[in-house]
């Protein structure tokens, strides 16, 4: 099994809306990631970055005013998608679900039930900034899981609930060492200092969900953040040969 580290964007705005504590007038420019797992019969993708088009003018992609957006690729650019057997979407941000448009609608999209519910309705689309532009008018299959999932049946790839960020953000273990956190800490010191972003659809269910991957950390896993400027590099994160976290 490898699973590659793919940058498909970048993101820059006040460091405050990130990491409450920030003083007021720091910025911050941040990756964005997306991750290819490759096994002997799946190649998944998770999460899908920034659509092209948004980078160049998000207000009138989007019709309204995001952050700064800065792609030197785009996904498809950096992975032949005709090959991908699934798509995992940790939860249904622009900046992980915003490149899906590009993919071939044939490949189906795992999401949690409740991260799609949340996602077509009006108040919770508002409450947790979705954008359904990304996600609601495409015609692919989405499978639907509810909690804890073993993706594959062989318990090589599960996907963990680790709600509060959005109301069904999921995190996905892969192997027996390394966990793809995503945005349930946006970098590596939030899993012990709770230094959350400014907005949550649950701040209590985030700090759990946090205290859950702090535990998986401290019990050797490798535990990678969701836009740590300090921690995420393209590449592999996870050997073939020894199944080792890099």
């Amino acid at each position: 099994m490898k699973v590659e580290l793919l940058n498909v964007g970048w993101l820059s705005s006040p460091a405050a809306i990130w990491r409450q504590g920030e003083p007021p007038e720091a910025q911050i420019r941040f990756p964005i990631p997306a991750y290819l797992i490759e096994t002997e019969d799946e190649r998944i993708l998770v999460d899908t970055g920034l659509h092209p088009r948004a980078v160049a003018d998000a207000e009138a992609y989007y019709g309204r005013p995001l952050f700064a957006l800065e792609q030197e690729q785009e996904i498809t650019e950096q992975v032949d998608v005709d090959t991908l057997t699934r798509v995992v979407l940790t939860h249904l941000h622009f900046d992980h679900v915003g490149g899906l448009p590009l993919l071939p609608v044939s490949i189906p999209i795992v999401v949690q039930r409740r991260e799609w519910q949340a996602g077509h309705d009006p108040a919770s689309v508002q409450r947790n900034f979705f954008t359904p532009r990304d996600y609601a008018n495409d015609e692919r299959e989405v499978i639907l899981v509810d909690g804890d999932h073993d993706l594959l049946g062989d318990a090589s790839v599960e996907l963990l609930l680790t709600p509060g960020h959005t109301p069904g953000h999921q995190s996905v273990r892969v192997g027996d060492g390394l966990v793809l956190g995503a945005d349930v800490g946006h970098f590596a010191s939030t899993l012990d200092d709770h230094r959350f972003p400014s907005f949550a659809d649950d701040f209590a269910a985030q700090a759990r969900s946090a205290d859950r991957l702090r535990a998986l950390r401290d019990a050797g896993k490798r535990v990678m953040p969701g836009h740590d400027p300090d921690v995420l590099r393209p590449g592999l994160v996870l050997d073939g040969t020894s199944g080792a976290p890099r």
